[in-house]
């Protein structure tokens, strides 16, 4: 039979899991929910709320498998169940009722709350453990006596009516939908078409896809991952490394038809593949720690960044690189992280960059599509406004402080991630937090700023404790050239808290600078000068009209002024709103622009609309914020509007849907 239904206890579920009898798939992706999701499926347990169907699959040919996130010991079984759907919740279940250390959940016989266990709950005689009643070893009639003595005010009635009632939580039932009669590949499918309209992120579906493509390519992206973590680089994680794979194979970003193509691939190209991953980190990854200092994956902002260079460098030629070219690659991982290459549009930059790495000059290519005004990117002390630990410019300063020697005032040692183990970059504040909050002056924003953060280990900072800067900074002796390797002015007056604001000034001063010797260190002499190449953001307007011609449909008119020439589209606006709603729900189409059709990108968080001489992008709700402005400004021309300007020869601006006027 290839779908059969049936009902199970819960307790019956617990009972198979133990035993091997109930497995997960390769295509699963790795348990992940927090205590509080825990307590709360356990509460909807408790009050008979609906819990969802399970889904499993039941066949001859055992497919490779992951280990459920549990404490149990598989037995032997006869064919086992391979659950699709339901991890999360099935894996929840058996924690609890086998009383694991990260499923401590207690019951309130007061309130009815459940939460995770803590110190309060611990010495508090309401809370007990769910785990304690749902095993069955306790007397509920003593333990409602106990429980009556030592909270008189509640009803001895109540107290045992809310125990039973949990206890009896291992009693329901839950519908199971069991397949059977199904190939692995099917399976597979089936498993991404269940997920699809779930909180998955796209690269959860890939990685389902890639392993039932290619069976066993998640133990060798584990491994790999592994591999990293042991080297401090912890973020090229399962997830970093599918979607390197995935980048590698298909040479773009992920997009809705990600799967189908993937699927479509021969194992020659997915090994190829996956050669071109590990070739090009074993090479990216020295080449940042040695030649820039970047020694740990914590200290990048976003891993995004690495996938063209990965690709870049697993298909280069196997010859010595010259030190040019090499500083070429660092300087445009420095750019691209302070420029937020990827902050929006990720994947659509993506189908860009890795395609330019894959040519002969693919770092010239991937330098010139960032548009560097006369080649330079350079850091400006109002560049570091408001910036703080979240910020990409928090890596540079970093850098910088690295790059001039600086020390940390305790020990002595370099500046370096985990001075003090592990692989956590310590900073503290110049002006300790305590003391500007002290002084009712400053914002939260100001106390955080980037410039008054210092990378010192954690003993340092607690000898320093809430003195201000011109007394710990005396008592400690660091001399000025220290300070100026911290970038720390040496001008003593501006180390009191009424100084503040000048001590910021000053100091961003001190960091952009050392921020743009490093920069200027690896830009390449072949970088164009003299503003040849401009900015291509430099006299851009696009301008979106809203037009209702008589007898006609309602129109958007598009029209784009760059470089001195001017560009004109239309389309109508049934249209743009029908694939602005397939691409919200990560489906692309084409829109009619002008006679031409031109494609729609759905990102995880974006809709792309390629226009003449733009690639406009946005999120739905901008889209629809933007549109709706221009309805307020409403055209009534006597005739639909016309264009026959609808191609483009010329480079293409990305733009997004929030600049346009």
């Amino acid at each position: 039979m290839r779908l059969e239904s049936t009902n199970w206890q819960l307790s019956q579920l617990v009972s198979q899991i133990s035993t091997g009898a109930v497995r997960l798939p390769e295509v699963q992706r790795g348990y992940v929910w927090k205590p509080i999701q825990v307590a709360s499926f356990v509460d909807s347990l408790y009050r008979g709320y609906p819990i969802g169907s399970l889904l499993f699959w039941r066949s001859d040919v055992q497919p490779l498998t992951r280990e459920a996130d549990i404490d149990a010991v598989p037995g032997e079984s006869g064919a086992p169940l391979y659950l699709l759907d339901g991890q999360q919740r099935l894996t929840s279940l058996h924690r609890v009722f086998n009383d694991h250390d990260q499923a401590q959940i207690v019951f309130n016989v007061e309130t009815e709350r459940f939460q995770n266990q803590s110190s309060s709950t611990v010495n508090d005689v309401r809370w007990v453990k769910v785990f304690d009643i749902v095993d069955g070893r306790i007397d509920l009639f003593e333990l409602t006596f106990k429980l009556s003595e030592r909270i008189p005010e509640l009803d001895r009635n109540d107290i045992h009516k809310r125990l039973a009632r949990l206890e009896k939580t291992k009693e329901r039932t839950v519908y199971l939908e069991i397949l059977g009669e199904f190939e692995y590949e099917e399976v597979s499918e089936i498993f991404i078409r269940v997920n699809s309209g779930r909180p998955l992120k796209r690269m959860d579906l890939a990685l389902a896809t890639l392993s039932a493509r290619r069976p066993g390519t998640l133990a060798q992206l584990e491994s790999e991952a592994a591999h990293w973590a042991e080297r401090g680089w912890g973020d090229l994680d399962l997830t970093f490394l599918a979607r390197a794979l995935t980048a590698a194979v298909l040479g773009r970003g992920l997009t809705p038809a990600s799967n189908k193509q993937l699927l479509a691939k021969s194992d020659a190209e997915l090994d190829a593949g996956w050669r071109t991953v590990q070739r090009g980190l074993r090479h990216l990854v020295p080449l940042l720690k040695e030649n820039l200092g970047v020694t740990h994956s914590s200290l990048l902002k976003s891993v995004v960044v690495l996938l063209p260079l990965v690709v870049l460098l697993g298909e280069r030629s196997d010859e010595p690189m010259e030190s040019e070219t090499a500083d070429a690659i660092l300087y445009w991982f420095l750019a691209a992280t302070l420029r937020n290459r990827y902050s929006g549009s990720t994947d659509t930059k993506l189908g860009q960059d890795i395609p330019d790495a894959r040519k002969p000059d693919g770092v010239n290519r991937l330098l010139d599509r960032l548009g560097l005004p006369d080649g330079r990117l350079e850091v400006t002390p109002r560049d570091l406004v408001d910036r703080s630990s979240g910020s990409p410019y928090f890596m540079m300063s970093f850098l910088a402080a690295k790059s001039q020697g600086a020390h940390d005032w305790w020990s002595g040692a370099a500046v370096s991630v985990g001075a003090e183990g592990g692989h956590k970059l310590e900073y503290h504040h110049v002006f300790p937090q305590a003391l500007l909050r002290r002084s009712g002056e400053y914002t939260r924003t100001e106390i955080n700023d980037l410039a008054n953060l210092v990378f010192i280990a954690g003993r340092a900072n607690r000898g320093i404790g809430a003195k201000r800067p011109n007394e710990y900074l005396a008592g400690m002796a660091i001399s000025d050239d220290e300070l100026l390797a911290h970038s720390i002015p040496d001008d003593r007056s501006l180390w009191e808290e009424n100084r503040y604001r000048a001590f910021l000034a000053r100091r961003r001063e001190l960091l952009s600078g050392a921020m743009n010797a490093i920069l200027d260190r690896l830009r390449p002499q072949w970088l164009v000068r003299g503003g040849d190449t401009g900015d291509p953001m430099d006299g851009l307007v696009v301008d979106f009209t809203y037009a209702v011609p008589e007898g006609g449909e309602d129109q958007l008119h598009v029209e784009v002024q760059v470089g001195g020439q001017q560009w004109e589209g239309v389309c109508e606006m049934t249209e743009i709103y029908s694939v602005l709603q397939d691409a919200s729900l990560g489906l692309n189409s084409e829109l009619m622009l002008s006679g031409t059709r031109v494609a729609v990108s759905a990102g995880d968080d974006d809709i792309t609309i390629p226009m003449g001489p733009v690639r406009i992008s946005g999120s739905k709700e901008e889209w629809q914020k933007t549109l709706t402005r221009i309805e307020n400004e409403i055209e009534y021309p006597d005739q639909p509007l016309t264009s026959s300007h609808s191609g483009w020869d010329g480079p293409i601006v990305d733009v997004q849907v929030t600049a346009v006027v």
